[in-house]
């Protein structure tokens, strides 16, 4: 008999685990703007985009100076390099730019497992000279080409320990759940993550903590002639001002 009630109470525990895991994302609310294009979670004050080349010409003050209701775009990560020789054509007209009105940066480099991190690294720094109030430098990880996880995770680590080394901060992580849960794993907690996830009205489903999502990739902004990725800080604006590098 005292196994039965043991096997009742642990059936209603998971239920009830079941519920709060449906119910916990349902405190985001999403409020479609037409000026944006997209429903925006309202819930987070600090907006933001992400951009490279292929926005092409940026009007940034126009970006800077777009506002609707209580949201407005304070921050851009900007591509600056990919593998070992690649620097987007863009960056440093985007870095400049942005800088100049008065919205927060942060520069990003495309990662392959398959080239040698550190000339990966090299490339980032030779390219994105990063200054005090500047966010961390970005590993955007999220692809495999083929190498197994322990690679991945090799290499990964090597970029990003030179990164801290020269700008004395922990570098940010971008990629989305799927990738971070199959190749990167719990080595790499200790990074701040930015995680990709849209097309789902809800959170990143993810035990992971993390500091910037990026909710959709369809957004509209002023000074922008193309869509754009859309992301949100989870924090204020103490809070990001302190993750810049000092």
């Amino acid at each position: 008999m005292k196994s039965i009630w043991i096997r009742l109470l642990l059936i209603i525990v998971a239920v009830l685990a079941y519920i709060w895991w449906k119910e916990r994302d349902k405190g985001i609310t999403f409020v479609r703007y037409e000026e944006f294009g997209i429903d925006m979670p309202v819930n987070y004050k600090i907006h933001g985009i992400d951009v490279s080349k292929f926005q092409k010409e940026i009007n940034w003050q126009a970006v800077k100076q777009m506002q609707v209701d209580k949201i407005r775009i304070s921050f851009a990560f900007i591509k600056a390099t990919e593998g070992i020789t690649r620097q987007d054509a863009a960056f440093k007209q985007n870095w400049d730019r942005a800088g100049k009105a008065g919205i927060i940066r942060g520069a990003y480099h495309f990662f392959y497992a398959t080239r040698d991190p550190l000339k990966q690294a090299i490339n980032f720094h030779n390219v994105a000279d990063l200054q005090s109030g500047d966010l961390p430098p970005v590993l955007d990880i999220e692809t495999s080409n083929n190498q197994p996880a322990a690679v991945i995770r090799s290499t990964a680590k090597i970029w990003l320990e030179e990164m801290e080394k020269v700008y004395k901060v922990k570098p940010i992580i971008y990629t989305n759940i799927h990738f971070y849960e199959t190749y990167l794993g719990n080595e790499f907690d200790r990074y701040p993550l930015w995680i990709a996830h849209y097309y789902q009205k809800e959170k990143p489903r993810s035990d992971r903590s993390w500091l910037f999502w990026q909710h959709s990739d369809i957004g509209r902004v002023n000074g922008i002639r193309t869509t754009v990725d859309f992301n949100v800080f989870k924090g204020d604006s103490a809070a990001l001002a302190k993750l810049c590098i000092p």
